[in-house]
């Protein structure tokens, strides 16, 4: 038992107060490993030590859009996110990505990513869930969780070119299968596609 310690020793390591240690386990932010039926809590003392050694104060703000013909959008996203943190007087650097939700292989995202692992950053800021990836951002956030990396959402409510978006995000899902399925040069997989962009449309999904 002697790698784990109580919330006071805890409390102590990490320079803080036993009201901030309970606030941030009602966060989720830092979680004892084990709470007795007792209430009394345990913390891993490795991770406390961890955490205690992250030297950087580094905000990242994370900034993606899809296609080149969006990189006004890309480049009013930045600023917003550039204001937000400068308000908040937070010490930062702007990733900006080019390229779709559905590629998990963008390199901003990829050094986003071991900036994460590698506890380099103190706080993940975005303007919306869904600029990390169309699917799986619930997985960065979880890793940053791990990390006690603070994720900040500036907008939580649906973004206006979110049907555009979402739209070019499946006609590459047809495409990308499709071409696997007949070939990419294929007549049916210059069909099939086509038929897509017509169904789908240049400004949304059309029903």
């Amino acid at each position: 038992m002697n790698r784990f310690v109580k919330i006071g020793k805890a409390a102590q390591i990490l320079g803080v107060s036993i009201q901030t240690l309970r606030r941030w386990e009602s966060t989720g932010s830092l979680l004892p490993v084990k709470k007795t039926p007792g209430g009394t809590r345990y913390y891993d003392i490795n991770n406390l030590f961890l955490i205690k050694n992250i030297d950087s104060d580094l905000t990242i703000a994370y900034a993606r859009v899809s296609s080149h013909d969006q990189k006004k959008d890309l480049e009013r996203q930045a600023e917003t996110l550039a204001s937000y943190c400068s308000a908040h007087g937070w010490q930062y650097e702007i990733i900006q990505d080019l390229g779709s939700g559905m590629n998990y292989y963008k390199k901003g995202l990829k050094r986003l990513l071991d900036m994460i692992l590698e506890r380099k950053i103190k706080r993940l800021v975005i303007a919306h869930k869904d600029r990390l990836l169309r699917f799986g951002s619930e997985v960065i956030f979880a890793l940053c969780q791990a990390r006690q990396i603070e994720v900040v959402i500036v907008n939580k409510g649906e973004e206006s070119s979110f049907e555009e978006e979402l739209a070019k995000d499946v006609l590459e899902i047809i495409t990308v299968f499709s071409a696997r399925l007949y070939g990419a040069r294929s007549h049916k997989n210059k069909k099939l596609v086509e038929a897509a962009r017509v169904l789908i449309g240049d400004d949304g999904i059309h029903t």
